[in-house]
């Protein structure tokens, strides 16, 4: 039994196991649904609650462990490194999705619409941005405007920054009222700006013809924004579950390092969205 002047290790892990089950599940779920299957929806929704569950339990358990005393200070410098190698395994995530649309939109869309290479695949290909194939393969559509629901979401995640950032200054002054308005804040604008996403993503198939098969615009619009998307959400449930300690007493300024990694994972959010505003929207 592990002491709080003694290197903790946990007991074997089920979380892990159960959180992958629910992510396979959404993911089989939602290519069912792609594909016309009446059970995929059914499958997605099945596959969401089984990923909540596994958020839930298993930040109930790392609290009932952190409340104990059962942390010692090496436990917390080991639990902060995992948190940075896990955000910069996200950063590369995103750098390559990044990294697509960028080759795309700047050199394999010229070199499909010029030279040999026009004429030998399609003669009337015509190497212009956005794109969706050749004679509008990808049918019509009008591209994501920036200065509609997308700026507004901007605005929405650079708002939760600080007001995530207030909570944490709340927390190190022991004010706990602070503490849990300024989380309160950054859960509300964090499921608002998933909210008008959803309402983005409506506009988009009904008004603009704009979808998943409109091309390689349509494609890597909504592999980026979607992925985006379920991080925030991810986010939003985490500090979800921190809002819920803090209301319960947990989390003192010497001890908070739940706290801290929803507020690094939520920065990092807000700091990609930025990077997708500007790839997506703008250019």
């Amino acid at each position: 039994m592990s002491t709080n002047t003694a290197y903790y290790i946990p007991h074997k892990a089920t979380w892990p196991v159960i959180g992958t089950l629910g992510l396979v599940t959404m993911l089989a779920g939602f290519a069912n649904y792609l594909n016309g299957s009446s059970i995929g929806s059914m499958l997605m929704i099945v596959g969401l609650l089984i990923f909540i569950t596994m958020l839930v339990g298993w930040f109930t358990l790392q609290a009932k462990e952190s409340e104990s005393g059962m942390y010692s200070h090496e436990v917390g410098i080991s639990y902060r490194m995992g948190m940075m190698w896990f955000i910069f395994s996200e950063i590369v995530f995103f750098a390559v999705f990044f990294g697509t649309l960028w080759y795309t939109r700047n050199l394999s869309v010229h070199w499909l619409g010029s030279g040999a290479t026009k004429e030998l695949l399609h003669s009337a290909y015509e190497a212009t941005w956005p794109t969706n194939g050749p004679a509008a393969l990808g049918g019509k559509f009008e591209p994501m405007s920036a200065w509609g629901l997308p700026f507004l979401n901007t605005l929405i995640l650079l708002t939760s920054g600080v007001t995530c950032t207030w909570a944490h200054h709340g927390l190190l002054a022991k004010n706990r009222d602070q503490l849990i308005k300024g989380l309160i804040a950054t859960v509300a604008l964090g499921f608002l700006f998933v909210i008008f996403q959803a309402i983005e993503y409506h506009e988009a198939y009904t008004d603009m013809g704009l979808t998943l098969g409109s091309g390689v615009y349509g494609s890597t619009f909504f592999m980026l924004t979607g992925f985006h998307g379920f991080h925030v959400c991810v986010g939003a449930i985490i500090l979800s579950v921190v809002l819920f300690r803090s209301w319960k007493g947990h989390f003192q300024p010497e001890n908070h390092f739940a706290f801290e990694a929803a507020a690094w994972y939520w920065h990092f959010v807000d700091v990609v969205w930025l990077g997708l505003f500007v790839f997506v929207y703008l250019m």
